[in-house]
């Protein structure tokens, strides 16, 4: 399978669209947690490869300092997805995926916010130096 910006976003299509179904069957107001548990089992089922609680090193300047960081989900290896359940998307959860994105150098990453009416009015999408690389086709 060749890697390119149109596979990385049609699977990104298909991400945010178990979560629109994870979504619509459970609806807002619940733990960040249920719905990540819920949309690993979504994704599976549709037959889309999903890590959970990803553990990645912290690495500066190219030395391990023995932290660890956590992604909610990496979708086929190539895909960050941050989840959130809360009132209001404050920009430190932007920074927060950017900080992922560049620490693991995977070419996208999602946001996704499940307490709120509509998932893709707040979804936040973002590509790396990496995504830009990419052949389109």
């Amino acid at each position: 399978m060749k890697i390119t910006q149109q596979l990385i976003n049609d699977i990104s299509y298909k991400i945010i669209g178990s979560a629109i179904e994870v979504h619509k069957q459970l609806g807002p107001g619940l733990l960040e947690s249920v719905y990540q548990a819920c949309l690993v089992e979504e994704l599976k089922m549709r037959g889309i490869k999903v890590q959970s609680e990803m553990v990645i090193p912290i690495l500066y300047k190219g030395k391990n300092l023995g932290g660890q960081l956590r992604l909610d989900l990496l979708v086929e290896d190539l895909i960050i997805v941050e989840l959130k359940s809360v009132e209001e998307m404050i920009p430190l959860y932007q920074a927060q995926l950017l900080s992922y994105l560049k620490l693991t150098s995977k070419p996208k990453g999602l946001l996704i916010n499940f307490h709120c009416e509509n998932i893709v009015s707040q979804l936040v999408s973002m590509v790396t130096k990496e995504f830009e690389m990419l052949p389109t086709e």
